[in-house]
């Protein structure tokens, strides 16, 4: 599974619209509601999708499996299980945000509170 930094974040999208044209990129935020509250991202040449870790096996076919897949969560190692389940299930442009929305934070946008 590839994982990309917060700081990388430009090149992936950059990337993933050249490999499918005219398709919105997603980042996959598997946090809780309660941690979106806190802090979240801006949607920003992405679409943002909430979809909490435990709700996604019943949820993830609501994904369109075209569409490039950054999986976001707090420090990456929800995220990362969620981008190896989506590839066990047929996505495969599917990455992990390594160091989460705390990463995030601290390398594009330090407007994103810590927690």
């Amino acid at each position: 599974m590839q994982s990309i930094h917060p700081a990388q974040i430009d090149e992936w999208l950059q990337s993933a619209s050249g490999q499918t044209p005219g398709v919105t990129p997603v980042v996959l935020d598997v946090r809780e509601p309660w941690e979106m509250q806190t802090a979240s991202v801006k949607a920003e040449g992405f679409d943002l999708v909430a979809m909490p870790m435990r709700s996604v096996p019943a949820r993830y076919l609501e994904l369109d499996r075209d569409r490039p897949i950054a999986c976001l969560c707090h420090h990456g190692a929800r995220s990362a299980q969620v981008a190896h389940f989506l590839m066990q299930n047929g996505f495969s442009a599917v990455v992990n945000i390594h160091g989460g929305i705390n990463a995030w934070s601290q390398q594009r946008d330090p407007g994103v509170p810590l927690y």
